[in-house]
């Protein structure tokens, strides 16, 4: 393999017409431009320059080498610059994957903030309920809801973002709606409404904590995400219990109560592949989630 660096030297003196000016031109000695040169004959086993007059010249093959360093070094300083832009974010790829309830709420503000400060890199949105069990399928970045024991796995860091207690909501009629809390073996006999329908973790979380409370929950209608359950419930049909901030925009019909004793709760982490991690796009969008949980959790206290 040719040494880039000699290719460089040579093609520096074939420019410059000269060792000396070659050597003025790269701050170099006429006798390290000398030896660079010596070299790279001997590594191409090719003799390069020739004695002409008082100077050199290149030979036939010298010309023709030169004429390749040429296409060589371009692409080598194109590759370059893309590392430097790669480096400092400015171009690339970030995968990021996220769970339902919160594509709409957080995703915007995230997606916004990587396009607008790196408008060269390519965002790679997944909906993923679940993490990959091979680590090549895995996202860069993904938001994943777990218990407060989650491990991320090898080569992949948790950041925690914010701890969702569940809700009961409940139409404004309902003789629990105006409790400040409800434990949650008081609705076991109640008409449930069902609102996962991918059956993920936040549901088996529930039916663990209706276990603990001594039951299990008889749905009457399943609905397929949030805002279709909370519908079902200002009609009339029955109540649901969902994370908190499924809950932020309730129709005027309805109310969320705390449920206690015990109190599902669901926690959110980011997880980033610590490959990435220290890339300015990653870093960005990390930032982004961030805050957003936080506006997240004010949005719930205030309402």
């Amino acid at each position: 393999m040719l040494d880039v660096h000699r290719l460089r030297v040579f093609r520096s003196v074939v420019a410059s017409g000269s060792i000396g000016a070659a050597a003025a031109n790269l701050g170099y000695t006429p006798s390290a431009v000398s030896q660079h040169v010596s070299a790279l004959q001997r590594e191409t086993g090719l003799k390069l320059l020739a004695r002409h007059g008082r100077g050199i010249r290149p030979t036939a093959a010298g010309h023709a080498l030169a004429a390749q360093a040429d296409g060589v070094l371009e692409r080598l300083g194109e590759a370059e610059a893309m590392v430097a832009d790669l480096r400092a974010g400015r171009t690339g790829l970030l995968s990021v994957a996220y769970f339902a309830s919160v594509g709409s709420a957080w995703l915007p503000d995230v997606v916004r903030t990587v396009t607008t400060e790196f408008p060269g890199v390519r965002l790679d949105l997944e909906l993923a309920e679940h993490i990959p069990d091979k680590t090549e399928d895995r996202a860069d970045l993904q938001v994943v809801v777990a218990n407060a024991e989650f491990a991320a796995g090898s080569g992949f860091t948790a950041h925690h973002l914010l701890d969702d207690p569940y809700v009961a909501v409940l139409p404004r009629s309902h003789r629990f709606a105006d409790r400040d809390e409800i434990e949650l073996a008081e609705l076991a006999d109640e008409s449930w409404v069902d609102n996962d329908f991918a059956r993920g973790w936040c549901r088996r979380n529930l039916l663990e904590a209706c276990t603990a409370a001594g039951f299990s929950p008889t749905f009457r209608v399943e609905a397929h995400d949030y805002p279709t359950a909370v519908a079902f419930v200002e009609a009339g049909i029955g109540m649901t219990v969902l994370p908190e901030l499924g809950a932020v925009n309730l129709p005027p019909a309805t109310v969320a109560v705390p449920v206690v004793r015990p109190t599902p709760v669901r926690s959110i982490y980011a997880v980033l592949q610590d490959a990435v991690a220290h890339t300015p796009p990653a870093i960005a969008a990390l930032d982004a989630l961030r805050q957003a949980a936080v506006a997240s959790r004010a949005a719930v206290v205030a309402a």
